[in-house]
Protein backbone atom coordinates (compact mmCIF):
# COMPACT_ATOMS: atom_id res chain seq x y z
CA UNK A 1 0.00 0.00 0.00
CA UNK A 2 1.43 3.55 -0.73
CA UNK A 3 0.39 7.04 0.64
CA UNK A 4 1.73 9.10 -2.33
CA UNK A 5 4.91 7.90 -2.70
CA UNK A 6 5.33 6.34 0.72
CA UNK A 7 5.51 2.48 0.45
CA UNK A 8 3.96 1.28 3.67
CA UNK A 9 4.10 -2.78 2.50
CA UNK A 10 1.72 -5.61 2.02
CA UNK A 11 -1.38 -4.99 4.39
CA UNK A 12 0.17 -2.84 6.83
CA UNK A 13 -0.65 -1.75 10.57
CA UNK A 14 -0.37 1.43 11.71
CA UNK A 15 -0.78 3.64 15.17
CA UNK A 16 -3.96 5.23 15.84
CA UNK A 17 -3.73 9.50 16.65
CA UNK A 18 -4.88 9.34 20.04
CA UNK A 19 -4.53 12.42 22.59
CA UNK A 20 -1.77 11.95 25.16
CA UNK A 21 -1.02 8.78 24.55
CA UNK A 22 0.73 8.62 20.85
CA UNK A 23 3.72 10.97 22.15
CA UNK A 24 7.91 10.46 20.44
CA UNK A 25 8.41 8.06 22.85
CA UNK A 26 5.21 5.47 22.67
CA UNK A 27 5.17 6.00 18.83
CA UNK A 28 9.11 4.69 18.54
CA UNK A 29 7.92 1.90 20.52
CA UNK A 30 5.12 1.09 18.75
CA UNK A 31 7.34 1.45 15.36
CA UNK A 32 10.17 -0.74 16.86
CA UNK A 33 7.32 -3.82 17.31
CA UNK A 34 6.02 -3.39 13.99
CA UNK A 35 3.73 -0.31 13.36
CA UNK A 36 4.10 0.54 9.54
CA UNK A 37 3.25 3.89 10.43
CA UNK A 38 2.52 6.02 13.55
CA UNK A 39 0.28 9.61 13.84
CA UNK A 40 0.79 11.96 16.43
CA UNK A 41 -1.19 13.11 18.63
CA UNK A 42 -3.81 15.12 17.07
CA UNK A 43 -2.97 19.03 17.79
CA UNK A 44 -5.52 21.89 17.34
CA UNK A 45 -5.14 24.27 14.56
CA UNK A 46 -6.03 27.56 16.33
CA UNK A 47 -3.59 26.71 18.67
CA UNK A 48 -0.92 26.03 16.34
CA UNK A 49 -1.15 29.55 14.66
CA UNK A 50 -1.19 31.07 17.99
CA UNK A 51 2.44 29.61 18.65
CA UNK A 52 0.90 27.96 21.94
CA UNK A 53 4.42 25.97 22.98
CA UNK A 54 2.17 22.78 24.52
CA UNK A 55 0.67 22.40 20.85
CA UNK A 56 4.18 23.47 19.05
CA UNK A 57 6.32 20.23 21.22
CA UNK A 58 3.35 17.66 20.10
CA UNK A 59 5.43 18.74 16.15
CA UNK A 60 8.61 17.03 17.30
CA UNK A 61 9.55 13.89 15.73
CA UNK A 62 12.62 12.09 15.11
CA UNK A 63 13.76 9.80 12.21
CA UNK A 64 13.69 6.94 13.65
CA UNK A 65 10.05 6.48 13.66
CA UNK A 66 9.54 7.79 10.28
CA UNK A 67 7.34 7.37 8.55
CA UNK A 68 4.72 9.54 10.68
CA UNK A 69 2.11 11.15 10.15
CA UNK A 70 0.59 14.66 12.12
CA UNK A 71 -3.00 15.22 12.65
CA UNK A 72 -4.30 18.57 13.09
CA UNK A 73 -7.89 19.41 13.61
CA UNK A 74 -10.19 22.63 13.62
CA UNK A 75 -13.33 24.00 12.01
CA UNK A 76 -11.94 27.60 9.99
CA UNK A 77 -10.73 27.15 6.92
CA UNK A 78 -8.16 29.94 7.33
CA UNK A 79 -7.05 28.55 10.53
CA UNK A 80 -5.94 25.19 8.86
CA UNK A 81 -4.50 26.12 5.76
CA UNK A 82 -2.24 28.11 7.89
CA UNK A 83 -1.66 25.44 10.67
CA UNK A 84 -0.57 22.67 8.03
CA UNK A 85 1.91 25.23 6.83
CA UNK A 86 3.27 25.43 10.25
CA UNK A 87 3.24 21.75 10.50
CA UNK A 88 4.70 20.64 7.20
CA UNK A 89 7.80 23.94 7.25
CA UNK A 90 8.25 22.82 10.91
CA UNK A 91 8.31 19.18 10.80
CA UNK A 92 8.09 17.89 7.61
CA UNK A 93 5.79 14.96 7.92
CA UNK A 94 5.79 12.27 6.12
CA UNK A 95 1.84 12.59 5.81
CA UNK A 96 -0.63 15.49 7.29
CA UNK A 97 -3.74 14.04 8.35
CA UNK A 98 -6.54 15.64 9.04
CA UNK A 99 -8.73 14.72 11.72
CA UNK A 100 -12.88 15.13 11.27
CA UNK A 101 -13.52 11.87 13.63
CA UNK A 102 -12.61 12.93 16.94
CA UNK A 103 -16.10 12.38 19.06
CA UNK A 104 -15.17 13.93 22.47
CA UNK A 105 -17.58 16.48 23.44
CA UNK A 106 -15.04 19.44 24.27
CA UNK A 107 -14.31 18.95 20.35
CA UNK A 108 -17.42 17.62 18.38
CA UNK A 109 -19.37 20.50 20.60
CA UNK A 110 -17.68 23.44 19.12
CA UNK A 111 -17.92 21.90 15.40
CA UNK A 112 -14.52 20.90 15.27
CA UNK A 113 -13.61 16.80 14.91
CA UNK A 114 -16.32 14.76 14.65
CA UNK A 115 -18.02 17.72 14.67
CA UNK A 116 -17.36 18.69 11.38
CA UNK A 117 -19.86 15.42 10.15
CA UNK A 118 -22.52 18.06 10.40
CA UNK A 119 -21.05 20.48 8.00
CA UNK A 120 -20.09 18.35 5.23
CA UNK A 121 -19.55 21.55 3.15
CA UNK A 122 -17.10 23.03 5.44
CA UNK A 123 -15.19 19.10 5.52
CA UNK A 124 -14.88 19.46 1.53
CA UNK A 125 -13.87 23.28 1.89
CA UNK A 126 -11.22 22.81 4.36
CA UNK A 127 -9.80 19.75 2.70
CA UNK A 128 -9.43 21.40 -0.66
CA UNK A 129 -7.53 24.32 1.39
CA UNK A 130 -5.03 22.41 3.05
CA UNK A 131 -4.17 19.95 0.20
CA UNK A 132 -3.70 22.84 -2.09
CA UNK A 133 -1.63 24.69 1.28
CA UNK A 134 0.68 21.59 1.10
CA UNK A 135 1.56 20.23 -2.23
CA UNK A 136 4.49 18.26 -1.56
CA UNK A 137 2.58 16.86 1.40
CA UNK A 138 0.19 13.95 1.34
CA UNK A 139 -3.32 15.03 3.12
CA UNK A 140 -5.16 12.53 4.00
CA UNK A 141 -8.57 12.33 6.53
CA UNK A 142 -9.68 10.35 9.08
CA UNK A 143 -13.27 10.35 9.83
CA UNK A 144 -15.96 8.34 11.31
CA UNK A 145 -19.34 6.82 9.55
CA UNK A 146 -21.58 9.69 10.37
CA UNK A 147 -22.85 12.01 12.97
CA UNK A 148 -25.68 9.62 13.86
CA UNK A 149 -27.82 6.66 12.90
CA UNK A 150 -30.07 8.80 11.59
CA UNK A 151 -27.44 10.16 9.34
CA UNK A 152 -25.99 6.99 7.92
CA UNK A 153 -27.95 6.84 4.95
CA UNK A 154 -28.59 9.81 2.25
CA UNK A 155 -31.90 10.65 1.19
CA UNK A 156 -31.66 8.78 -1.80
CA UNK A 157 -30.39 5.44 -0.02
CA UNK A 158 -26.91 6.11 -1.10
CA UNK A 159 -24.37 5.51 2.51
CA UNK A 160 -23.09 8.78 3.75
CA UNK A 161 -19.73 7.26 4.00
CA UNK A 162 -19.12 6.42 0.50
CA UNK A 163 -20.41 9.77 -0.55
CA UNK A 164 -18.47 11.59 1.46
CA UNK A 165 -15.23 9.43 0.59
CA UNK A 166 -15.89 10.17 -3.13
CA UNK A 167 -15.79 13.78 -2.52
CA UNK A 168 -12.84 13.61 -0.19
CA UNK A 169 -11.20 11.72 -2.98
CA UNK A 170 -12.19 14.80 -5.45
CA UNK A 171 -10.30 17.36 -2.70
CA UNK A 172 -6.93 15.45 -3.74
CA UNK A 173 -6.51 13.21 -0.63
CA UNK A 174 -4.10 10.26 -0.44
CA UNK A 175 -5.92 8.08 1.74
CA UNK A 176 -9.21 7.68 3.88
CA UNK A 177 -8.94 6.21 7.48
CA UNK A 178 -12.49 5.02 8.73
CA UNK A 179 -13.37 4.47 12.16
CA UNK A 180 -16.75 1.98 11.92
CA UNK A 181 -18.76 4.08 14.28
CA UNK A 182 -21.00 7.37 14.38
CA UNK A 183 -19.87 9.96 16.45
CA UNK A 184 -23.41 9.40 18.84
CA UNK A 185 -21.50 6.25 19.55
CA UNK A 186 -18.18 7.36 20.82
CA UNK A 187 -16.45 3.72 21.44
CA UNK A 188 -19.57 2.06 22.62
CA UNK A 189 -20.59 -0.69 20.98
CA UNK A 190 -19.25 -2.76 18.16
CA UNK A 191 -17.08 -1.14 15.17
CA UNK A 192 -19.75 -1.28 11.90
CA UNK A 193 -17.07 -2.59 9.08
CA UNK A 194 -20.16 -3.22 6.48
CA UNK A 195 -19.76 0.17 5.87
CA UNK A 196 -16.25 0.76 5.52
CA UNK A 197 -16.07 -2.53 2.89
CA UNK A 198 -18.35 -0.41 1.10
CA UNK A 199 -15.94 2.22 0.67
CA UNK A 200 -13.38 0.16 -0.36
CA UNK A 201 -15.96 -1.51 -2.98
CA UNK A 202 -17.05 1.54 -4.55
CA UNK A 203 -15.06 1.56 -8.09
CA UNK A 204 -15.13 4.80 -7.91
CA UNK A 205 -12.54 5.07 -5.20
CA UNK A 206 -8.58 4.43 -6.07
CA UNK A 207 -7.13 6.20 -2.56
CA UNK A 208 -6.21 3.46 0.08
CA UNK A 209 -8.92 2.80 2.70
CA UNK A 210 -8.13 2.38 5.89
CA UNK A 211 -10.09 0.23 8.60
CA UNK A 212 -10.01 1.54 12.49
CA UNK A 213 -12.61 -0.25 15.15
CA UNK A 214 -11.85 -2.85 17.77
CA UNK A 215 -9.26 -4.88 16.04
CA UNK A 216 -7.56 -6.65 18.98
CA UNK A 217 -5.99 -9.59 17.64
CA UNK A 218 -4.38 -10.83 14.90
CA UNK A 219 -7.57 -12.89 13.59
CA UNK A 220 -9.76 -9.49 13.46
CA UNK A 221 -6.78 -8.03 11.66
CA UNK A 222 -6.79 -10.45 9.27
CA UNK A 223 -10.51 -10.89 8.77
CA UNK A 224 -10.56 -7.01 8.44
CA UNK A 225 -8.22 -7.19 5.23
CA UNK A 226 -9.74 -10.87 3.63
CA UNK A 227 -13.92 -9.78 4.55
CA UNK A 228 -13.35 -5.97 3.85
CA UNK A 229 -10.75 -5.57 1.38
CA UNK A 230 -9.34 -2.55 3.63
CA UNK A 231 -5.65 -1.20 2.53
CA UNK A 232 -4.36 -1.35 6.03
CA UNK A 233 -5.74 -1.62 9.51
CA UNK A 234 -5.54 0.88 12.24
CA UNK A 235 -5.28 0.53 16.16
CA UNK A 236 -5.69 2.53 18.94
CA UNK A 237 -7.15 1.38 22.41
CA UNK A 238 -6.03 -2.19 21.95
CA UNK A 239 -2.47 -1.13 21.98
CA UNK A 240 -2.84 0.30 25.61
CA UNK A 241 -0.49 -2.12 28.11
CA UNK A 242 0.32 -3.55 24.73
CA UNK A 243 2.17 -2.61 22.33
CA UNK A 244 3.57 -5.68 20.93
CA UNK A 245 -0.15 -6.03 19.46
CA UNK A 246 1.62 -4.84 15.58
CA UNK A 247 3.88 -7.73 16.47
CA UNK A 248 1.35 -10.32 16.60
CA UNK A 249 -0.42 -9.13 13.38
CA UNK A 250 2.58 -8.50 11.50
CA UNK A 251 3.60 -11.95 12.76
CA UNK A 252 1.71 -14.19 14.27
CA UNK A 253 4.02 -17.14 13.08
CA UNK A 254 6.86 -15.85 15.78
CA UNK A 255 4.61 -15.05 19.51
CA UNK A 256 6.55 -13.56 21.84
CA UNK A 257 7.73 -14.82 25.41
CA UNK A 258 6.30 -13.45 28.68
CA UNK A 259 9.48 -12.31 29.36
CA UNK A 260 9.84 -10.38 26.12
CA UNK A 261 6.53 -8.79 26.93
CA UNK A 262 7.22 -7.79 30.66
CA UNK A 263 10.54 -6.77 29.24
CA UNK A 264 8.48 -4.23 26.76
CA UNK A 265 6.42 -2.77 29.11
CA UNK A 266 9.41 -1.97 31.28
CA UNK A 267 11.12 -0.16 28.46
CA UNK A 268 8.36 1.96 27.87
CA UNK A 269 8.26 3.00 31.06
CA UNK A 270 11.99 4.30 30.59
CA UNK A 271 11.46 5.61 27.16
CA UNK A 272 8.42 7.69 29.43
CA UNK A 273 10.39 8.70 31.71
CA UNK A 274 13.24 10.05 29.18
CA UNK A 275 10.89 12.07 26.97
CA UNK A 276 9.45 13.60 30.42
CA UNK A 277 13.11 14.52 31.16
CA UNK A 278 13.71 16.09 27.45
CA UNK A 279 10.14 18.39 27.74
CA UNK A 280 11.22 22.03 28.09
CA UNK A 281 8.07 22.73 30.01
CA UNK A 282 8.31 20.55 32.40
CA UNK A 283 12.13 21.19 32.86
CA UNK A 284 11.61 24.44 33.43
CA UNK A 285 9.04 24.37 36.12
CA UNK A 286 11.62 21.97 38.16
CA UNK A 287 9.30 19.39 37.44
CA UNK A 288 10.30 15.44 38.76
CA UNK A 289 10.66 13.47 35.32
CA UNK A 290 10.94 10.30 37.26
CA UNK A 291 6.88 11.35 38.31
CA UNK A 292 5.95 12.71 35.20
CA UNK A 293 6.74 10.00 33.10
CA UNK A 294 5.43 7.29 35.62
CA UNK A 295 2.29 9.34 35.25
CA UNK A 296 1.89 9.16 31.67
CA UNK A 297 2.95 5.60 31.24
CA UNK A 298 1.04 4.01 33.95
CA UNK A 299 -2.36 4.10 32.60
CA UNK A 300 -1.05 2.04 29.56
CA UNK A 301 0.77 -0.79 32.47
CA UNK A 302 -2.73 -0.79 34.46
CA UNK A 303 -4.33 -2.00 31.04
CA UNK A 304 -2.07 -4.80 30.41
CA UNK A 305 -3.54 -7.64 29.66
CA UNK A 306 -0.61 -9.46 31.48
CA UNK A 307 -2.20 -8.58 34.87
CA UNK A 308 -5.25 -10.45 34.04
CA UNK A 309 -3.68 -13.60 34.21
CA UNK A 310 -2.64 -13.59 38.18
CA UNK A 311 -5.01 -13.94 40.88
CA UNK A 312 -4.74 -10.54 42.52
CA UNK A 313 -5.46 -8.66 39.36
CA UNK A 314 -7.72 -5.88 40.92
CA UNK A 315 -4.99 -4.62 43.52
CA UNK A 316 -2.20 -4.93 41.59
CA UNK A 317 -3.79 -2.68 39.27
CA UNK A 318 -4.70 -0.20 41.04
CA UNK A 319 -1.91 -0.29 42.87
CA UNK A 320 -0.38 0.61 39.18
CA UNK A 321 -2.29 3.18 39.00
CA UNK A 322 -1.23 4.92 42.16
CA UNK A 323 2.37 4.19 41.55
CA UNK A 324 4.99 7.64 40.94
CA UNK A 325 8.00 6.27 41.26
CA UNK A 326 10.18 3.87 39.08
CA UNK A 327 10.85 1.11 41.64
CA UNK A 328 7.39 0.90 42.88
CA UNK A 329 6.61 0.07 39.01
CA UNK A 330 9.16 -2.21 38.54
CA UNK A 331 8.47 -4.03 41.35
CA UNK A 332 4.64 -4.61 40.12
CA UNK A 333 5.76 -5.28 36.97
CA UNK A 334 8.18 -8.01 38.41
CA UNK A 335 6.13 -9.41 40.67
CA UNK A 336 3.24 -9.86 37.81
CA UNK A 337 5.90 -12.07 35.84
CA UNK A 338 7.05 -14.20 38.91
CA UNK A 339 3.45 -14.81 39.22
CA UNK A 340 2.47 -15.52 35.71
CA UNK A 341 5.16 -18.18 35.62
CA UNK A 342 3.91 -20.00 38.79
CA UNK A 343 0.53 -19.94 37.34
CA UNK A 344 1.82 -21.73 34.09
CA UNK A 345 3.91 -23.73 36.51
CA UNK A 346 1.05 -25.17 37.94
CA UNK A 347 -0.93 -25.28 35.13
CA UNK A 348 1.74 -27.76 33.45
CA UNK A 349 2.04 -29.97 36.36
CA UNK A 350 -1.63 -30.43 37.07
CA UNK A 351 -2.17 -32.01 33.37
CA UNK A 352 0.65 -34.43 34.39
Amino acid sequence: MKIGSIDLGNRPVLLAPMEDVTDIGFRLLCRQMGAAMVYSEFVSSDALIRLVNKSLLKLQICPEERPVAIQIYGKEVDAMREAAKIVVDQTHPDVLDINFGCPVKKVASKGAGAGMLQNVSGILEITKAVVEAVPNTPVTVKTRLAWDEKHLLLPDGTPFIVDLAERLQDCGIQALTIHGRTRAQMYTGEADWTNIGLVKANPRMHIPIIGNGDITSAEEARQAFERYGVDAVMIGRATFGRPWIFHEITHPEQPLSLDEMVDILKRQVLISIERAAQDPIKTKFGKDPEICGIRHVRRHLAATPLFKGIPNYRETRIAMLRAEKKEEVFDLIEQTREMLKNGAKEKDSSEV
